[in-house]
Order: C-alpha cells, then structure tokens, then sequence
C-alpha cells in the first residue's frame, strides 16, 4: 500500500522586464495561477476544474497515486521589473486574494495598443503632419528593412497605419499616456475585484510578499561610513517597492491605487511614457472621486528618504529595469521569515523572454559599434542585463556551503552516536521520552558538547550571540518601516550595546556551560536560530530514513517537528513585532535598547515554544518503534556536536534551512516540445526592439498563446523534477500529459483568439 507524505513545491517568481513581451509572460503567469488553483483544489478534495486547471489537477492525482506524494504547489515570493513587475503585481493579486487574471488577459490584447496608449496630447495634429518621417523611422527602428521583409502578410496593414500614427506624433517628449496607463491599470484591479472571487491560493499563516523596482531619476541620499573621512554622502537610485499580506485572507497586499501607480512606476520605460509621480496619482483619484486613506503611510513606506524630507510629491519615479532588469536580492531576503509545516523543494523560478535576443543596438558584431551605438548600450542595456550573474552565483554559492554543510554531518554522524550512546548508555531507548526527560536529556547533551569543544566553544558561543544581535537588528529595522543600511547599523549597535552591558557577550571558559548565567539567559530568550536548525536537521534526517515501510510510522513524528517548527518561524515575522514600531523609531545607535530586547523576548516566549515542542517531540517519539526512534533520537541529542561544527560554515544565525535552493527558467528556449527555435520562432513581440506587440493585436493574441503554452510545458516540468529519481514517469507519459495540456489550452482560448486562425491550425497540426 502506497503511504502519503505531503511535499510542498514552492516558488519565487522573479519577472524580467520586456516591453510589450508583457503579454507573453502574462501567458505564463496564467498558466503558474492555474496550476496553484488546481493545487488548491486537490488539497481541499473540490471537483476538478476544466481546462489546462484540469489538466494540473489530474498531473497532481496521478503523482500521488503513483508516488504517494501529495504535492501542493505555492506561489508565496514574486519579484519583478518594468513589464515584468506588473505581471507580478497582479499575478500577487489573484493569489492573495483569490481574484480571477481573466481582466488582466482583456487589458493586455484590448488596450497594449499603440493607439490606445498614445497620449492625446503627443497624436499628430492633422493628416499630414510629419508625412516626411515614417520612412526615417522605419529605417531607424527596422534597419532600414521594409514591413514586407519583417512582418507576416495578414498583419502589414495594421502595423503600417498604426506605425505611421506613431512616428507622426509629437518628438522629444514620450509618445505614451502615463496617467493614460494609471488608469488602464487601476481599471484592472478593479474588474479584478468586480470578478469571480475564489479562496486565498496560500495557506493560512503564509504570508505572501510582492517587491516591484523603481528607478528614483533624481536619487536620494545615503550615508556611506569610511575610515577618513568617517562618513561620505552617496546619491541612490535603486527603490524597492514591497507588500505583504502577512499569511491571512483579511489582510490586503495594497489599495489597488497603491498597487496600481506601483505598476505604472516600475513599467515606466525611459522615452515611451512620462516618468510617475505623485501627483498623476493624486489627480487620477480626484477626478473619479476615489478615496485614499492609506495615502500618506503607503509613500512614507515606499518613498521614505523623500517622505522625511518632505519631497515625496517630487520624487520622480522610472522603470525599474534601468538599473535592475532581474530583481532577485529582495525575493532572496525574503526567504527568512517562511513558515514550513512540511517537507519544502524551494525553486526560484524567473521568466525571462528573451534570453538570447539584445537589443540591436549594436548592429554587425564585427563592426566597431558607433557613437549613438555605443550611448544606447551604456544607458539601457548593460544596466539591465548584468546583475542576474551575480544573483545567481549567490544562491548557487549559498546551495554549495548546505551540502557541503550536510556532508560534513554525514560524515560525523558516526562519532557524534557514539559521543551520545556513552553519555546516556543504552537504557536511553528503553526510557518513556516524556517532555520533562526530553528536556533534561537535551541540557545534558548541551554541557556535554560544550565541554568537549574546548576553547572552539567560545567561538560558537560568540557566533550564536552575533547572529541573534543580527536577526534582531534586520528585524526591527523591517518592523520601524526603514530602508538604508546606516540605519540598520545604528539599530545592531544599540542593541549590541545593550547587550554588552549586561555581560551577555562574555562567552568564556571557566564557568558552568562555558558561558555566564546572563548569556545562558540571553540565548534561552532569544537563540532562535538554534531551535530553527535543530528541527531542521531532525526533518532531514527523517526525510532519510523515509523508506516505504517505515513512512507510516514517521508520519506522527514528521507533524510534531513541523508543527513546533511552524512557531518558532512565526518569531521571525515582522509583522510579529509590529507593536514596537514607535519604539525603534526613537531607538538612536548610542541609545538604550535593553527593554526593545526584553519586549522582544517576552512576544516570542521562547521557554512555551519549548515547552510545546517537548511535549509534541514526545508523543512523535513514542509513536516509534525502538528501531525507528534511536537514529532519530540519536540525531535531536547530537544536534548540538553537529551545530557547534557546523555553524560557522552557515555564517552564522542568517542561514537556517538545510535544503539548498534550486533555480528554474521558463523562456522560449527552455520549452520546444511544440516547436523549436525560441522566440525568433514563436514571439511576435521581439520585433521593433520589444515594441512590436503594441502594434499588433494579432502579435499580442500570438504571444499571449504562446506564453500559456509554454508556461504549461515549463510547470509541468518542473513539477515532475520535485519526484524522486527512482519515482518519475516515464517520457512517454510525459509527452501524453503536456499533450493533453496543450489542447486544453487551445481549446479554452480559440473562441477569443479570432485574430490568429492559422496559428491554432498550425498548432493543432504539430502538437498531434
């Protein structure tokens, strides 16, 4: 009989910018909510839906049946920039509040219109005006090929009227209608809000969290500390938008104004449309008698250097890809405060649509590229294409030091056994492990590892207390609303300030334990990190020795871990500690953070947490056969042997989790089981440098398809490499199952699609 284990397959969502290749990824992000539905639906036991959401739902059935793996997937982090950020924001949306993306569908292939966005203001004036520059502008955008050379022959006409209005219009000011835009978004959030409305897509208590980049034009000021001079001011430009809905269905990401003007400020691509500000959102609610309550405490949060100077009306906001196409840092941040009351695959996952198309700005690569060449590149494409390297390399160089990490405990485990076996003898696996012998077996162990590190133990003594002054630090600084790094180090020094002055860094042989009462008690009341990543380490080793005839047994013993591991994440939740806003806000870097530490530790009451994982892990333990339990309580007592070696590789309290992260692309490369080539055989907005969706409904149909069908090809993938190695199915079935997929997805869109017959004709033809 096949045992169920629940799996979670979690995704980050980072979204690149791509102009009007925004319909494209809106396709995928289609396909990534759907599969979420579906996911939902099968945990919740509802009738299966039709479509490409029956289809997932099937996919998900069929590994539990055949694995007894019951997998939910969760969208629960999503980044992006420019073209990409809107897809995330309203992809948010939907997830958090259980909204429909069919308006968003209408709003992309209805009004992502080159005429549709034109600001009235820029329209040529008369018939004739500047009849003498379309061939110019053809020249320069096509390199000087002809629309027959370039465009399909049922789209010519179109493109050719809507490019001559476009290039006719008024030059050297951005042809597109920022408040134009603003509205057509906030239109969106609101037939959202108007539409079908279904559950949350996330469970309860996980929170979802959104960040969208802006460029600030003008900067803002930040201090830079040197050695001489001490200090050096700094022009910044990067912002980060962020929103939370802090893991329940009451709770709201944003307004949909705030949500909207935040698309409209991160999409606001350098010459096509005005720069936001403020005041084009102050206007917009005016004139349609709208109400903003959260006004002020929405710019203090996303504008709060400008805020403080009183200069959040002037802040003048660009797209966020100029400096930063690919925003993995603030996704990677957010990764600390995740909840896990089960077995968790992490994959970062980033919709790129265009991986190895650039802009032309170069022309022939053998030539020497020009002047204005040569401007372009520098001002907008190396910006936005270079920081993805360096992300990525940082989670690939995070993911190395877990393994590495693991491999030195399986290593030690050998040692570490007998280590305990002789501290406690053999009548440990006779003994009933009550919550009170469980907490005196575990004090024992502690000493004992102590004891046995010698003088290293001062080391990890001090690491332990660093990284809880660190975690304490970044947490407060979130909870007071700040941005800047010279704020969050006025907080850690206050804090460590404090914490010195009460002798809880004194961490030295010589005394009981190796360390002062005041210490003990500092760590008891705030070591977080300690609890975190003993239950970590206990649900891996379980995850282990998970083999089929044993997985029943575990399951009592895997709950208990999760569960306890669920509230001790909970403490590392901003929103935790919300109460204490005021207080950090007058917190200054030579001030007294002695009661902020003591409010801290009485809002995580980290001795009850203990006390109920005690009494959790107790009736875990005893569910167990004798066989069963001694590995695993070899490994809860010998935590401490491992954590003492083991710690400094993680570099500290920061890193918590014992899975490393895998990273997923979808783009047109990655899915060819329809057709090859990428985007150069299958996108029609890659034309006119990433603009060529706009003058097209066609191209938008064309690209909007191809996105669902390679975001379904994509999950479907990377859904099935969550299986074991042993457990995947076969590729025949495979192909059956994204078969099946693809039709449900031509047969759902065909009756909207009208611009494109042939395409569906094409399709059907290849995918059969």
């Amino acid at each position: 009989m096949t045992v169920t284990r629940d799996k979670e397959l979690r995704l980050a969502l980072v979204c690149y910018g791509g102009i009007s290749l925004a319909v494209y990824m809106h396709g995928i992000t289609k396909e990534i909510w759907r599969l979420a539905r579906a996911s939902q639906a099968a945990r919740d036991g509802d009738s299966p839906a039709s479509g490409s959401q029956g289809a997932y739902r099937a996919l998900l059935d069929e590994i539990h049946e055949a694995t007894g793996i019951k997998l939910r997937v969760l969208v629960d982090i999503l980044s992006g920039a420019s073209a990409g950020g809107i897809n995330a924001i309203y992809l948010a949306q939907a997830i958090s509040r259980g909204q429909s993306l069919d308006p968003l569908t209408e709003l992309w292939l209805k009004n992502a219109d080159v005429l549709a966005l034109l600001d009235p203001k820029q329209a040529p004036s008369h018939r004739l005006a500047k009849f003498w520059a379309l061939p110019i502008a053809w020249m320069a955008m096509g390199r000087g090929k002809s629309i027959e050379q370039t465009v399909e022959p049922g789209a010519q006409e179109e493109v050719r009227t809507k490019l001559e209005h476009f290039v006719r219009s008024r030059w050297f000011e951005p042809p597109f209608g920022g408040r134009r835009l603003l509205e057509m978004l906030f239109d969106a959030f609101e037939a959202m809000e108007n539409g079908p409305t279904g559950k949350r897509l996330l469970p309860d208590g996980q929170p979802l969290d959104l960040f969208v980049t802006v460029t600030d034009f003008r900067g803002h000021p930040e201090r830079l500390r040197l050695n001489s001079p001490p200090e050096v001011i700094e022009n910044e430009h990067r912002l980060v938008f962020g929103f939370s809905d802090h893991g329940t269905a009451e709770n709201r990401l944003g307004d949909s104004i705030e949500l909207a003007f935040s698309a409209r400020a991160t999409s606001s691509f350098p010459g096509a449309f005005p720069p936001a500000k403020v005041n084009e959102v102050d206007e917009m609610v005016v004139d349609l008698g709208l109400a903003w309550p959260g006004r002020d405490r929405f710019l203090e949060h996303v504008l709060p250097r400008q805020w403080a100077d009183h200069a959040a009306e002037k802040a003048v906001l660009i797209d966020g890809s100029v400096l930063a196409n690919a925003p993995f840092g603030p996704a990677i941040d957010a990764l600390r405060e995740r909840p896990a009351r089960r077995q968790v695959d992490r994959r970062f996952v980033y919709i790129d649509p265009t991986p190895n198309t650039r802009f032309d700005f170069y022309g022939d690569s053998r030539e020497n590229p020009g002047f204005f060449q040569t401007i372009m590149g520098a001002l907008s494409e190396l910006p936005r294409e270079q920081p993805i390297r360096d992300n990525l390399e940082a989670v690939a160089e995070r993911s190395d030091r877990i393994e590495r990490m693991l491999a030195i405990v399986a290593e030690i485990r050998a040692e570490v056994e007998t280590q305990v076996e002789a501290l406690f003898g053999y009548t440990l696996f006779l003994d009933y492990p009550t919550p009170k012998r469980l907490s005196a077996w575990r004090s024992r162990s502690q000493v004992a590892a102590a004891s046995r590190a010698g003088y290293g133990h001062t080391a990890y003594g001090l690491l332990k207390i660093d990284g809880a002054v660190d975690r304490m630090a970044s947490l407060l600084h979130t909870v007071g609303d700040h941005q800047g790094g010279d704020r969050l180090r006025e907080i850690r020094t206050a804090l460590m300030r404090s914490v010195q002055s009460r002798g809880q860094s004194r961490f030295g042989a010589g005394q009981s334990n190796g360390a002062s009462p005041a210490t003990l008690e500092f760590l008891r009341e705030h070591d977080l990190g300690f609890r975190i990543r003993r239950l970590r380490l206990l649900a891996r080793r379980l995850t282990e020795l998970d083999t089929e005839y044993q997985r029943a047994e575990l399951s009592p013993m895997r709950t208990a871990i999760y569960d306890s591991l669920a509230g001790y994440l909970e403490c590392r939740r901003a929103d935790h500690f919300s109460r204490l806003r005021e207080s950090v806000r007058r917190l200054g870097a030579g001030g007294d953070a002695g009661a902020l530490i003591d409010d801290m530790a009485r809002i995580m009451d980290l001795k009850r947490l203990d006390a109920e994982t005690d009494a959790r892990l107790s009736e875990g333990f005893s569910a167990l056969s004798r066989e069963a339990r001694r590995p695993i309580l070899l490994e809860y007592l010998g935590f401490p042997f491992f954590d003492i070696a083991t710690l400094p590789m993680l570099h500290g309290e920061n890193m918590n989790e014992y899975d490393p992260i895998r990273v997923d692309r979808i783009a047109p490369e990655d899915a060819g089981s329809i057709r090859k080539g990428g985007a150069e055989a299958t996108l029609k907005g890659i034309q006119f440098n990433s603009f060529g969706a706009f003058f097209s409904r066609s191209y938008r149909e064309n690209d909007y398809l191809w996105g669902r069908l390679h975001g379904a090809e994509r999950m479907i993938d990377i859904v099935l490499s969550t299986l074991p190695a042993t457990s995947g199915l076969p590729h025949e079935r495979v192909a059956q199952i994204k078969r099946r997929v693809f039709l449900a997805i031509l047969d759902e869109e065909e009756p909207r699609l009208t611009a494109i017959p042939s395409l569906f004709a094409e399709l059907r033809a290849e995918i059969g």
